[in-house]
């Protein structure tokens, strides 16, 4: 009876020291599954906080751009002047365009800065501008060279009215050229100097002063 007694004793023993060491492996289990958790709650907080952050900082630099967008828009619709109408509202950002918009507003700018200052008419344009001057001289005669004929044509109050229109229109005819010109100027981003209005107005007086010479 002792001898089994003991041996029982003995299994009780072995059982509870298996069942000890399981318990202290399922606790040590337990408290590192909640260490992860805890580990992992406090690195989605920080995710979750650092996104807010950065949402925080998009949010605010699309405002940003947006005014910026607003404002360059408006200089151009004032640069443009008559032209407003054309351009209509600010364009809407394309989603996923691979450029920073940041770089864009800066040529933007820097184009719209040279558009206020612009440069003068290169030497190469000259010849063209007293082309201008020349042609705009010749139509402006022959405007008035055919008021003066129609004048005397149909004769009675015409014969009085339309050689004076004939000869404002001619007299105008030297600066004809400058509607050309301004626009040759504005097409290469460039202003009309006073060179350039001299170059126009002399072409179209020494045409004028041929065309009185040679037709009368």
């Amino acid at each position: 009876m002792s001898g089994t007694y003991a041996e029982l004793i003995r299994r009780l023993a072995e059982t509870t020291a298996r069942m000890d060491a399981e318990r202290g492996e399922a606790q040590s289990w337990y408290a590192g599954q909640v260490s992860a958790a805890d580990r992992a709650v406090r690195d989605a907080e920080q995710a979750v906080r650092r996104a807010e952050a950065e949402l925080e900082e998009a949010r605010k630099e699309a405002e940003s751009t947006d005014a910026e967008v607003l404002l360059l828009w408006q200089t151009l619709r004032e640069r443009l002047g008559g032209g407003v109408r054309r351009i209509g509202d600010p364009p809407v950002p394309t989603v996923g365009a691979p450029t920073d918009p940041r770089l864009l507003l800066d040529g933007v700018r820097d184009l719209l800065d040279r558009a206020r200052h612009p440069g003068e008419l290169s030497g190469s344009a000259q010849p063209l501008l007293a082309v201008f001057g020349v042609l705009g001289a010749a139509v402006a005669y022959a405007l008035g060279f055919a008021a003066r004929a129609a004048g005397l044509r149909y004769g009675g109050d015409l014969a009085i009215g339309m050689p004076v229109l004939g000869l404002v229109v001619t007299l105008v005819g030297p600066v004809v050229g400058l509607a050309p010109a301004k626009l040759l100027a504005d097409r290469r981003h460039a202003g009309l100097d006073p060179k350039s209005v001299t170059i126009v107005v002399a072409a179209g007086l020494l045409t004028t002063g041929a065309l009185f010479a040679l037709v009368r």
